[in-house]
């Protein structure tokens, strides 16, 4: 799944690729994936796009149409999205919904543009044309993003004791508390401050401070090495700098442990005992429930 590293590196490119471009069309092939109806798409035909930016998780690519009116096409890629740049014209649309990836394709005056793919049967693809931004409830529901200059230590300290007991893990992914971290980074954060995922959130403010440098430096770290990294390329980009997160059964880079994983939901956790949890195995409920 995209994250804030990615989804700024999606908006840092498409920045430079997009901006000042004219639209023809929008083509959606993948209905279910487009979450409004008015504005209607036709709305974006000769418009002219603008600022490329980022709420979160959601991309933002602003336009301005032939009469002066500022529109904006937010994007939120869920779990197995993805954009691949086109630079010649698109074949004809197919006559009825399609079973491949294509869920949608922008398309610019010169026929070239960005094709809006969905891998897989589970399908949240969501594409929204608003007026603002916070007119798709996902975005008006965001946390403090937290590469903002105004997330500051004392900030992130007050959101976590607002939490109480809840789980650390699921408060760093929770988008509206704080916004952006999915289930990738969130490993990556506490196995750089050497924290169990079960730990809870009201924690000391010795803990607080190290959780709060290393969200801050995966992060940053994470957009750094994105920046200017080819659309093909980002996920495998990605992959190649984690340290815990898809590593199970894999020794951890900073002990050598070997890295573990909880199965919980419909996704996984992944986790080094021996940086974060004192050497103890976490009980993977999952597992319990099938041995019982």
């Amino acid at each position: 799944m995209p994250e804030l590293p990615e989804v700024q590196a999606l908006a840092t490119e498409l920045s430079a690729r997009l901006g000042g471009r004219v639209l023809d069309r929008i083509d959606i092939l993948a209905f279910p994936a487009l979450k409004t109806y008015e504005p209607p798409l036709d709305a974006l035909r000769g418009a002219t796009i603008g600022e490329i930016t980022r709420h979160g998780k959601y991309l933002d690519i602003g336009a301005t149409t032939a009469d002066g009116e500022a529109l904006h096409l937010l994007i939120h890629l869920a779990r197995a999205g993805w954009l691949r740049w086109r630079t010649t014209a698109p074949a004809p649309m197919p006559r009825g919904p399609g079973k491949g990836p294509l869920a949608a394709r922008l398309v610019l005056d010169d026929g070239s543009g960005l094709d809006i793919t969905e891998a897989g049967t589970k399908k949240s693809l969501a594409i929204s044309l608003v007026h603002r931004a916070d007119e798709v409830p996902g975005v008006a529901r965001l946390g403090p993003d937290p590469l903002d200059a105004s997330f500051s230590e004392a900030l992130f300290r007050d959101i976590l004791t607002s939490q109480g007991r809840a789980q650390i893990k699921g408060v760093l992914r929770n988008q509206s508390i704080i916004a952006g971290i999915g289930n990738a980074y969130s490993d990556e954060i506490l196995h750089a401050a050497q924290m169990s995922p079960f730990k809870p959130a009201d924690m000391g403010p010795d803990e607080a401070a190290r959780l709060y440098a290393a969200l801050q430096q995966t992060l940053r770290s994470a957009v750094e090495r994105a920046n200017g990294v080819s659309l093909s390329d980002l996920k495998g980009e990605k992959r190649s700098n984690l340290r815990v997160h898809g590593r199970t059964g894999l020794p951890c880079p900073v002990c050598g442990d070997t890295v573990r994983q909880v199965i919980y939901a419909d996704s996984t956790f992944q986790y080094c005992p021996n940086c974060q949890t004192g050497g103890r195995p976490l009980a993977d409920r999952v597992l319990s429930r099938l041995l019982k």
